[in-house]
């Protein structure tokens, strides 16, 4: 409900207008002087052309002259654990001379808005002509009823709608924010669109509860270690965010986990219950939708990460790993990023069973030189603008390259496939030219590759890529393409026994057990 209290009646026109009608019925009392009826007449007059005069200059239309509020967004951070209601108060300010008429106060979505209005004692999703008078105010009272035992489909983890005011012409907009699910929400308060630290002085913080996590904001970890169990659900809020410092405004993605040198991320997801990263609309129009949050941060110098069964979906990117830190992932999917999937930048990765695919950028991308080994992995990068892996060792510091830093880069990919629907999947870049500067071998994988085998670029490349096959159609490999499921084509896929049986290495993504004898490239085990 919203409840919108006028201006101060004394300071409207409505004050003299009553008293002209008081005095225009005082004249046409019967008993009345006729002595007095002159006075009354003139006086009746003055008001009356003093009230038209007013009442023509009432109203400011500049449109300059906007209105002001209270807060930008109105938030209802109450956790429901079962149906109820909340109420949230907005003040909003008429900061100049003249009074202001609000045309319109309306919600977003109209009818089918969550949220509850009632102004002047009418409710409705939409009113008209409210007034307020100079240098006042009026409060508006907002109420939302949540079910949290509805699912998240219907109820989203956070649901936002714009209360939209039309005043001269502009659109002004205060955003209503509710939480609709019962989840633990970090940080528990204020989050979106900024960023909070937690620390636990080099302890260990586990997320067990069984209620899913949001992360509303940005959340940074240090000198902690956070430990997340197997059927884990963690739904970040992303969007665009904004910040102003002093008078420039900087706006940036929301919706991010990040680890500095004193944080460490162990995942321990199984197969049967893997921990899932994603954003935290779950309609079925969102069920593809990349972007929605930002990703996983590892920066500078962490140690120790460990990711097993866990599935990264719909963000701007997967992971990213920073300089001299390092990452053990097992049975892992990054997919449907709006930008490449694994990113390591001068770091060190280890990578065994994972899949990669239906990423916006490249679906690897080392960059900076680091130490990579990837083992049984999947690749597949069809339908995006860029190739399934790129590597490079330098670092750019202008347009051109001419000048760059370098640091060696080391990468072994075994029984790995690396494909996608551009007729090259592989993009390698020795920015140095010094062949131990750019250390990398593939040996039992399957990839596409055709201008990489150029003389002006890397025509010794299958000297480093054996054996190896090169496959211009990749119709024969997975199951389809089309609907996403890169387990293997049958008995007939290419990639069926080409691989070469690595000890300690006995299941595929799935937990499936591999051929000890002639196992099956990539991620999955043909069954």
């Amino acid at each position: 409900m919203v409840l919108i209290l006028p201006a101060a009646f004394w300071r409207s026109g409505q004050f003299y207008l009553l008293t002209l009608c008081v005095l225009l019925f005082a004249m046409l009392q019967p008993n009345l002087p006729v002595s007095f009826r002159p006075f009354l007449i003139g006086f009746l007059v003055s008001v009356g052309l003093w009230l038209f005069s007013c009442q023509k200059e009432r109203f400011t239309t500049d449109p300059n002259d906007r209105l002001a509020f209270s807060t930008d967004t109105l938030r209802f951070d109450t956790v429901f654990t079962s149906l109820g209601s909340a109420t949230r108060i907005l003040k909003v300010y008429n900061r100049h001379q003249r009074s202001i008429r609000i045309s319109r106060i309306y919600l977003e979505n109209g009818a089918q808005s969550r949220f509850r209005l009632n102004v002047d004692g009418l409710p409705g999703p939409v009113h008209t002509d409210i007034e307020i008078a100079p240098e006042d105010s009026l409060y508006v009272f907002a109420e939302v009823t949540i079910n949290p035992d509805e699912p998240p489909s219907v109820s989203p983890f956070v649901f936002t709608e714009n209360l939209i005011f039309e005043t001269n012409g502009n659109l002004q907009a205060v955003v209503l924010e509710a939480w609709g699910q019962n989840a633990v929400y970090l940080p528990s308060r204020f989050g979106a669109g900024g960023a909070v630290l937690y620390r636990c002085n080099g302890g260990e913080w586990v997320w067990n509860d069984p209620r899913p996590y949001v992360i509303y904001g940005i959340v940074v970890i240090d000198s902690c270690t956070v430990r997340i169990p197997a059927g884990a659900r963690i739904h970040v809020h992303g969007g665009l965010a904004r910040v102003q410092q002093d008078s420039v405004v900087i706006r940036y993605n929301d919706g991010l986990l990040v680890f500095q040198e004193a944080g460490r991320l162990l995942v321990e997801g199984t197969a049967e219950r893997p921990v899932v990263f994603e954003g935290d609309r779950l309609e079925k129009e969102f069920e593809r939708t990349p972007g929605q949050w930002t990703g996983l941060w590892l920066r500078t110098g962490t140690s120790g990460h460990r990711i097993e069964h866990a599935i990264f979906r719909n963000s701007i990117i997967g992971i990213r790993v920073d300089s001299a830190a390092d990452l053990k992932l097992r049975h892992t999917q990054i997919y449907n990023t709006a930008n490449s999937g694994l990113i390591g930048v001068h770091a060190r990765i280890q990578a065994e069973n994972c899949l990669f695919h239906t990423n916006g950028g490249y679906s690897i991308q080392l960059e900076y030189g680091g130490d990579y080994e990837f083992t049984y992995c999947t690749a597949a990068n069809f339908g995006g603008r860029s190739e399934a892996l790129r590597m490079g060792n330098a670092l750019c510091r202008n347009p051109d390259c001419s000048d760059f830093e370098a640091f060696p880069l080391r990468a072994h990919f075994q029984n790995s496939i690396l494909l996608g629907s551009r007729p090259d999947q592989i993009t390698l870049f020795n920015r140095t030219g010094v062949p131990s500067d750019f250390d990398y071998r593939f040996e039992h994988c399957l990839v596409r590759v055709r201008d990489l085998l150029r003389p002006n670029s890397t025509p010794d490349f299958f000297d480093y890529c054996k054996p190896c096959l090169n496959l211009p159609n990749t119709d024969s490999v997975f199951l389809s393409i089309t609907e996403r499921n890169f387990r293997l084509d049958t008995v007939y896929s290419k990639a069926n026994g080409y691989a070469k049986p690595i000890p300690g290495i006995d299941t595929d993504l799935e937990g499936k057990p591999r051929d000890p004898f002639l196992p099956d490239a990539g991620c999955y085990e043909h069954q």
